[in-house]
C-alpha cells in the first residue's frame, strides 16, 4: 500500500512540527514589552556545551533591540552511597567496600542569566523533568519586564 504524495508530505510536516528544537522561549507577562505587544514571543537560541549547561543568545524587542548573551545551567540531583562491611564468604573474604553515585529521577532545577548590549540583565529559574528536554519557569529583567519561560 502506497500513500499519495500530498498525504505523505502532510504527515511529514505534522511530525516535524512536533519535534523539539531545543530552544527556550520567553513570553512577556508584565512590563513595557508586554504592554507594547502582549503576543510577543522572544526566541532564545541555545547551544549545549554539555548535558547540564550551555550558552544562550537572543534579542529583546523594540524599543531597545538589544542583543543578549548568557548561560543556562541545570543541576541534576545525585545520591552517593557507600557500602562497608565484614564478609565471611569465600568470594569476599575480609570485607566489602564500595562507593556508588547515581542520578536521582524527578525534577531538575536550572537557571538562565544573560547580559545585553545596553547593560540590561535577564535572570530566570526553571524546572525540567529528568531525562526530558522540556521545562517551565519564570524570568525578569532590569527594565521591569517579567516573562514566562518555556522550552
Amino acid at each position: 500500500m502506497t500513500l499519495p504524495l500530498p498525504f505523505a508530505l502532510l504527515s511529514l510536516l505534522t511530525l516535524a512540527a512536533c519535534t523539539s528544537d531545543g530552544n527556550f522561549r520567553l513570553y512577556p507577562l508584565e512590563g513595557p514589552i508586554a504592554a507594547a505587544n502582549p503576543a510577543q514571543v522572544i526566541a532564545i537560541r541555545s547551544k549545549n556545551d554539555s548535558d547540564t549547561s550551555g550558552r544562550i543568545s537572543f534579542r529583546l524587542p523594540d524599543p531597545n533591540r538589544s542583543k543578549c548573551e548568557g548561560t543556562w545551567s541545570s543541576v541534576v540531583p545525585r545520591v552517593t552511597s557507600q557500602q562497608r562491611g565484614l564478609s565471611l564468604s569465600i568470594r569476599g573474604l575480609g570485607g566489602k567496600y564500595s562507593n556508588q553515585t547515581a542520578d536521582v529521577g524527578g525534577v531538575n532545577n536550572g537557571e538562565i542569566y544573560a547580559i545585553c548590549d545596553d547593560g540590561t540583565r535577564v535572570q530566570g529559574r526553571f524546572i525540567s523533568g529528568s531525562g526530558t528536554q522540556s521545562g517551565t519557569g519564570t524570568a525578569t529583567d532590569t527594565l521591569g519586564n517579567s516573562y514566562k519561560l518555556l522550552f
